[in-house]
């Protein structure tokens, strides 16, 4: 009986039997070159991702490289890392280095003309302590974001941080001074004791005779500040000896050490509108100085000629005409005069016409001015040093009439500065 599960002979061909043909089976990759397929994906992702998440890179110009690390030194915004020092050169002069940064991809808008990067690092000044966290953590750049909308790739960072930020609210005014004193960037801003800004930066004007100094009032403080206001050094401790004795004032101890600024209106003050940004105010040696009403007519100036000492008396001494302060002393100076083989002592004073019941009409005209002064001195007015306090020596100059004065000699009251005479005090006679 035939089986029927055997498989049956092939077909043959005049007896001779034909090989059997199998269908070949689907080409199947080898596992061994599926790890690095997989590897390259991966990579081309992490390639893609990495430049999709650079930012621009810029370069910013420090004096030294001190702190700057690359590859390690962050860029800091508020404590988020916004960076990455890549590389450090020495430029082409030799006067700087350049540091190149790689900024994250959401950090392309700080690549503006107005942001500001400088270097943190532990800091000791008088006006305080910064960057000791940098002692365990390393260096960083710290940035001000700025506001512009012109983009650039190059910078120069700050030597020293920014006393304020572009976020700050507030504003900023112009004082100008004869001398900075002990003022410096970070001095506090006083508004009744209370401290309301800092100075954030001084020059010396192009003349060389002042200077000027920006100072930021935080808001909403910055509203006190009004067309009336006087602002005036507060720096350290205020010490003025003079005719009415020993004066001692200070705002606080801080600005013992630190200097400062002080401001106010008068009392009297009918200004409400506050003073627009960069307005420009003087800043008076103290605040006497400062709250000062301003006078209704120029001052004018005189010379008295004192043929005794005049030891005890000091520039800003105080001119008076029975009991009113009429004038100061400009300044103090040694004449020889020749032809007596003498010296005398000339004296500088600027007087307040106003104060002495003067009017636009009477002092407009030179003619008149001089005949006004001709009648006082004829009936006997009289310059004399007079001792203003007992236990300091300080001297003033009185103003008075001495009508047994005897009528002066070589007075020229037609001069540029017209001169006053003079009368012995009563411990000289």
């Amino acid at each position: 009986m035939p089986d029927h599960d055997s498989p049956s002979p092939p077909p043959t061909s005049g007896g001779v039997p034909q090989p059997a043909r199998k269908r070949r089976a689907r080409w199947l990759p080898s596992l061994v070159w599926l790890i690095p397929i997989v590897a390259a994906v991966v990579g081309v992702s992490l390639l893609i991702n990495t430049l999709a998440s650079r930012g621009p890179e810029i370069n910013v110009t420090f004096r030294s490289a001190d702190g700057l690390t690359p590859g390690k030194t962050a860029v800091r915004y508020k404590d988020v890392d916004i960076g990455l020092v890549k590389s450090v050169r020495l430029a082409s002069d030799r006067s700087h280095v350049i540091a190149s940064i790689e900024l994250t991809k959401d950090a392309e808008s700080f690549a503006v003309k107005d942001t500001r990067f400088w270097v943190v690092r532990p800091r000791f000044a008088i006006s305080g302590v910064s960057g000791l966290e940098t002692l365990l953590s390393g260096a960083y750049i710290g940035v001000d974001a700025g506001k512009s909308r012109e983009s650039t790739r190059n910078f120069i960072g700050l030597e020293v941080p920014p006393v304020v930020t572009a976020d700050a609210s507030g504003r900023q005014f112009v004082l100008r001074a004869q001398d900075l004193g002990s003022l410096d960037i970070g001095s506090p801003v006083y508004y009744r004791r209370v401290q309301v800004g800092q100075v954030v930066a001084y020059q010396l004007d192009p003349n060389g005779r002042d200077i000027s100094l920006r100072v930021f009032v935080n808001k909403p403080y910055d509203k006190l500040v009004n067309g009336d206001t006087r602002f005036w050094h507060a720096s350290g401790v205020d010490l003025k000896l003079d005719a009415n004795g020993l004066k001692l004032s200070t705002q606080s101890l801080v600005t013992v050490l630190l200097g400062g600024v002080a401001f106010q209106a008068p009392d009297n003050s009918t200004a409400t509108q506050p003073a627009s940004e960069n307005t420009q105010f003087l800043l008076a040696s103290d605040q006497s100085e400062a709250m000062k009403e301003p006078e209704e007519l120029a001052p004018a100036l005189a010379v008295l000629n004192f043929d005794q000492s005049v030891r005890g008396l000091s520039p800003g001494a105080p001119v008076d005409f029975r009991g009113v302060i009429v004038g100061q002393v400009r300044s103090i100076g040694i004449e020889y005069q020749r032809d007596k083989k003498a010296f005398r002592m000339p004296v500088v004073v600027e007087f307040y016409p106003s104060r002495m019941g003067f009017r636009e009409r009477d002092v407009s005209d030179e003619a008149k001015k001089r005949s006004i002064v001709q009648g006082l001195v004829k009936r006997g007015m009289r310059a004399q040093l007079r001792t203003g306090n007992l236990l300091t020596g300080q001297l003033y100059v009185a103003l008075d009439f001495f009508p047994k004065a005897p009528p002066p000699k070589d007075l020229d009251l037609n001069a540029t500065m017209p001169e006053l005479p003079t009368t012995p005090g009563a411990f000289d006679e």
